[in-house]
């Protein structure tokens, strides 16, 4: 399964993502966890602990690679680059096994209009081909809230973006804008997850604002989870109302 999940910044993409990535990984999947949020946290999300583990650099900042693959540095500026270079060989070499989770710290990627065709961008978006048409895996991506620096040759291995909302009305705008991006690079399925969630009132009201896009599942404002992020713990430890409300997503997520 090939899922992308957007969202606005702070309503819990990457919770829901690194409870996914446990879930699918505890049924002996092979699960690749890819951090392409410019704020990359889904490393403690998952449980790393850079206090006392080596910390994870993102590829995008790796300019000896950068350089061997395209044929030009991030900072050689107007240099010829090669535009499909090599990468099948970078989850391996690169990802970090987290309890069986296989994380890829990735970096920005750089939007369409920001006018970065650049060696590290190049690099970034054939890795993002070959984990969504090539790969045979499991992959669950993290990502910021717009999807224009996806492309349509990417999307046409997403088989699902889910966009995760919270209680409030610029989250659900979000969630239109996203639906609407989607549609245009041939997205097929679009559903959304609430997160933060207290009671039903809040639930119906976003069932009704969110209009057709089809509702996944809630997750419930959750205590636990600040206390995971203050023990730098992983967000679905010790946490079984997380992980059940995930649970049931999943499932609902498989069926569509």
């Amino acid at each position: 399964m090939k899922v992308a999940i957007s969202g606005k910044g702070g309503v819990g993409k990457t919770t829901l993502c690194a409870t996914l990535a446990r879930l699918f990984a505890d049924e002996g999947r092979e699960v690749y966890a890819i951090d392409a949020d410019p704020d990359s946290n889904l490393a403690s999300a998952l449980g790393y602990n850079a206090a006392s583990a080596p910390r994870i650099e993102p590829l995008v900042k790796m300019k000896q690679l950068i350089a061997e693959r395209t044929g030009a540095s991030p900072d050689e500026y107007g240099k010829v680059f090669k535009l499909n270079p090599e990468v099948a060989d970078l989850p391996e070499k690169y990802s970090v096994n987290i309890g069986g989770i296989k994380l890829l710290v990735l970096g920005t990627i750089y939007k369409g209009g920001s006018g970065c065709a650049c060696p590290e961008n190049t690099l970034l978006r054939s890795l993002m081909l070959h984990f969504f048409l090539e790969r045979d895996a499991n992959v669950l991506l993290d990502m910021e809230a717009g999807i224009e620096h996806l492309g349509r040759a990417t999307a046409q291995g997403i088989e699902h973006m889910i966009v995760v909302v919270e209680p409030g009305q610029r989250s659900v705008e979000t969630a239109m804008h996203v639906k609407s991006l989607a549609a245009d690079i041939d997205i097929k399925k679009v559903s959304v997850v609430g997160n933060k969630f207290a009671n039903e009132s809040q639930r119906a009201i976003i069932r009704e604002r969110i209009g057709d896009i089809p509702v996944l599942g809630f997750i419930s404002y959750n205590d636990k989870l600040i206390e995971a992020d203050l023990a730098n713990r992983a967000v679905f430890d010790d946490n079984p109302q997380l992980v059940a409300e995930v649970r049931a997503i999943k499932q609902r997520l498989e069926e569509r």
